[in-house]
């Protein structure tokens, strides 16, 4: 991959291969092994999501939890508030850590490592399903570091296993679906730093504005409106669902429908723009 680059067929001069599904996921995993062993050669990447989600659940569980148990849990104390917010921040902090999706984007892009792919005779959507799968790793980072930290306060699971890993895996599909919003902005802004700060504009509405911290009951009625369709939202109630008992079907459905019209509107969008665009 890193020598004789002219002499390398470019994927435009090879179009039938393009359609080979498991020509594509052998050259997605390959990148997205890419991906992993940045990682592990530069492990200061997941100093953020190691930290942030501790700093989330310290601040809203030890610090504010007293205050707000009571309107989000109807009189309980820090203990069922821990239950209610600890679902809601695993869904928050892989939203959060997704956002390195498109960071790392535009980070390759600058560095002329997509033109290079571009003339490897590779799938078109390989660069960028390579770089979303291989941010699962810090993604998965996360998500046990808010399990083990709420473990840790005293959080635990109500259901059965199979309950838990079905709630975390869901979670972790959600991440998937939106790491191909990150990459179509990553491809839009490229510059590393206004993709950081776009993509903060995104999420924090996302993420704040919705019911992780305490219930739409609880909002005002113009704010109520959006919270209940917010993709953040249905994400945490089917989590609070699975891992501590409650209704699953009712947000499942909308979350499963969110994560297909992610997919399959921002997938295409993104693989066109890389196309078109590098």
């Amino acid at each position: 991959m890193s020598t004789a680059a002219p002499a390398l067929p470019t994927s435009s001069a090879a179009p039938g291969r393009r359609r080979r599904p498991g020509r594509t996921l052998r050259h997605a995993g390959t990148l997205a092994w890419r991906a992993i062993l940045k990682i592990r050669r530069d492990p200061q990447q997941l100093i953020d999501v190691t930290l942030s989600p501790i700093l989330f659940v310290t601040m809203f569980v030890l610090l504010f939890g007293g205050a707000i148990s009571g309107g989000a849990t109807g009189g309980g104390d820090r203990q069922d508030y821990l239950l209610f917010v600890l679902p809601g921040i695993m869904a928050q902090a892989i939203v959060l850590a997704s956002m390195g999706t498109g960071v790392n984007l535009a980070t390759d892009i600058t560095r002329g490592i997509f033109d290079r792919f571009r003339s490897l005779p590779i799938a078109r959507s390989a660069p960028l399903t390579g770089l979303i799968l291989g941010d699962v790793v810090r993604q998965l980072v996360a998500l046990a570091v808010v399990i083990l930290y709420g473990v840790i306060l005293g959080f635990r699971f109500q259901t059965g296993v199979l309950a838990v890993l079905a709630g975390c895996g869901l979670i972790m599909l959600f991440s998937f679906a939106l790491g191909w919003i990150w990459a179509y902005l990553g491809l839009l802004v490229r510059s590393p730093q206004g993709v950081q700060g776009t993509v903060f504009l995104v999420a924090f509405p996302l993420t704040f504005a919705s019911n992780i911290f305490v219930p739409a009951g609880t909002l005002p009625g113009w704010l109520q409106a959006w919270v209940e369709v917010n993709p953040v939202s249905q994400l945490a109630d089917t989590a609070r669902g699975l891992m501590i008992g409650g209704p699953v079907a009712g947000p499942l459905w909308p979350t499963l429908a969110w994560i297909a019209g992610m997919v399959l509107l921002f997938g295409p969008l993104a693989v066109t723009k890389y196309r078109l665009s590098t």
